[in-house]
């Protein structure tokens, strides 16, 4: 045991010096305590220094910062840096150079935060690309840590493509570029996608310098709007107009691809510096108007589904690709169609005859009413004139009212004809829009499709029974129906309607009537061809008076000539009896010649 002790003995070792109280190999104890303080570093609390990472566990983070013993920071706090190992240098905060267990408290955040203000500005001036930590989700976009600090994140600028999966990049270390700090509010935007967009600009430079107008290429759909579809055609985007989806009509693009899908499209235009390329999926198919039926032409008749309307018409869709117009004039033989909603709505299944084919210019027109007989082809056979029928009030103008006797079948009565005796200012005053009304045919335009109508003529004239009750002169019981500035309208029996000036409605004791007064009219004017009857109300008292007066003048006539009479002179009896005589032999023939 000694010899093995022997040999392991350093051989240089000063024995006596040991012996004597001398271990510092020749150096006092100050020089040894000053070289072995040369070996560490001298720390104050609230000081940012840099250490060396030691070990690394789950919870914990031991760097050595060359002093009295090891810090310990949780490993929470390296979160950010999933690649950390041992030997990485960071930087760590003094905060306390002892705790109980005696040993520092650092913080590696702390430090971080304490220069991460001036790192984020020099990143944003320099065009520097950091590392961030993606702490969380918030509204709009994402939470990064950068340099200690929680900067946003735009949902936007997380990648070149929309993010359907927010959730997917939460706890990752990513790259970011810093794009927009403000100090005021201490708020920092940072992106990822302009990393992205950096690196395919000169992919995107390389993709479009080889593309050739015709060219053929695969590509993925990488998102669907309302107006079209992208497609990732691997670096560059390229959009597929909805109209350029499918030969046929298309309200959804969703109907013809879906997201992520591969599909071959076709290149219709592209422009080098703005990057833009515009696809095509229908071309790579033929179109369907070369396929159709070679033997189809006019007047046969076809099946599809109304695909859009508009006032003037309804688009049917005969084939995938195929559409032809049906004009609203040519939906039915009516004449009071006036939109084509009316008739169809998108989604109708129709069947119409073809009425022109252009295979050239790809235009077909189609009709509805076609199909039905023609409700005019024997008018006069069905609706002759001097015919009753019951008809529908479909329209009113200011000189008549239209009606439709049946389907494509209308005719106007005139106003005159609607009553004969009220007198109608507006055709609103006698029916109303939908009504029905008792009709006669007066007459038929059969070119022009026209009927003239009648109602009145469905009664007897009431004016050859009028024309003998209301002769001049006569009195009659009328109300006032209606004052108005030239006068007043008198209702009369029968239905009869009269007319009275403001003259002829003067009262005896000098007033105006009102309306709905009954008063005593006499007929001063009657005209049977214009059905017109002038009253007067005034002229009852004025005749009474004029009679009384004539009356009284011929009572004093009388009087006077009776008086002349008795006071002639006595002395001439002779005379007198043949004057007398001869007077009433005159009196006698002018009875008889009055009589005759």
């Amino acid at each position: 045991m000694s010899n093995n002790l022997k040999n392991t003995a350093v051989e240089d070792f000063d024995w006596e010096a040991y012996e004597n109280g001398e271990t510092l190999g020749g150096k006092s104890v100050e020089e040894q305590t000053a070289s072995y303080e040369k070996t560490l570093n001298s720390v104050n609390n609230n000081e940012v220094i840099k250490g060396t990472v030691t070990s690394i566990n789950k919870r914990e983070v031991i760097v050595n910062v060359g002093y009295k013993s090891e810090g310990v920071i949780s490993s929470s706090e390296f979160r950010y840096n999933p690649d950390l190992k041992v030997g990485d240098e960071v930087e760590v905060y003094i905060e306390s150079q002892e705790n109980r267990q005696g040993q520092l408290v650092l913080s590696h955040k702390k430090a971080r935060a304490t220069t991460s203000w001036s790192r984020v500005n020099e990143a944003l001036a320099n065009n520097e690309v950091i590392t961030g930590f993606v702490k969380c989700r918030t509204k709009g976009g994402m939470i990064v840590d950068v340099f200690g600090i929680e900067a946003f994140l735009p949902g936007s600028q997380i990648d070149v493509k929309p993010i359907r999966d927010y959730d997917v990049f939460v706890n990752k270390t990513m790259e970011f570029k810093v794009v927009k700090i403000n100090t005021e509010f201490r708020n920092v935007v940072v992106s990822h996608k302009v990393l992205i967009e950096a690196e395919l600009e000169e992919k995107k430079k390389e993709i479009v310098s080889q593309l050739q107008k015709g060219q053929v290429i695969e590509g993925t759909v990488k998102n669907i709007t309302s107006y079209g579809v992208f497609i990732d055609l691997g670096g560059v985007d390229g959009l597929i107009h909805i109209t350029d989806l499918s030969w046929g009509r298309v309200s959804d693009p969703k109907e013809v691809v879906s997201l992520d899908q591969k599909i071959n499209v076709v290149i219709l235009d592209f422009d080098e510096e703005k990057k833009r390329i515009a696809l095509g999926l229908k071309q790579l198919t033929p179109h369907p108007w070369d396929a159709l039926d070679p033997n189809l032409q006019v007047g046969d008749k076809v099946k599809g589904k109304v695909v859009v309307m508009a006032d003037y018409g309804a688009f049917v869709e005969i084939a995938p690709g195929v559409e032809g117009l049906i004009h609203v004039s040519e939906m039915s033989w009516s004449q009071h169609v006036r939109s084509a909603n009316d008739i169809l709505k998108v989604g109708d299944e129709v069947e119409a005859q073809i009425l022109t084919l252009d295979r050239a210019e790809r235009k077909m027109s189609l009709g509805l009413k076609q199909l039905k007989a023609d409700p005019w082809a024997d008018i006069e056979v069905r609706f002759p004139v001097g015919s009753a029928h019951t008809a529908k009030v479909r329209n009113f103008t200011n000189f008549g009212v239209f009606v439709e006797i049946e389907d494509g079948v209308e005719g106007l009565i005139h106003i005159s004809d609607l009553s004969w005796t009220k007198k109608i200012k507006h055709p609103s005053e006698f029916t109303q829009i939908g009504a029905p009304i008792e009709v006669q045919v007066l007459e038929i335009d059969k070119d022009n499709r026209r009927l003239s109508l009648g109602h009145k003529q469905l009664e007897e004239n009431p004016w050859d029974a009028i024309e003998a009750k209301y002769t001049v002169g006569s009195v009659h019981t009328g109300k006032i129906a209606e004052l108005i500035d030239k006068g007043a309208v008198i209702a009369l029996e029968e239905g009869v309607e009269g007319f009275a000036t403001p003259k002829h409605l003067q009262k005896q004791d000098g007033s105006q009537p009102v309306a709905g007064e009954e008063l005593e009219f006499k007929v001063i004017e009657f005209n049977k061809d214009s059905r017109r009857i002038i009253l007067s109300h005034s002229r009852i008292f004025e005749d009474a008076a004029k009679a009384d007066a004539r009356r009284e003048q011929q009572a004093a006539r009388k009087a006077k000539k009776a008086n002349d009479a008795a006071e002639a002179p006595a002395q001439m009896p002779t005379i007198e009896k043949t004057t007398l005589g001869d007077i009433d032999a005159l009196a006698a023939l002018r009875d008889k010649l009055a009589g005759k």
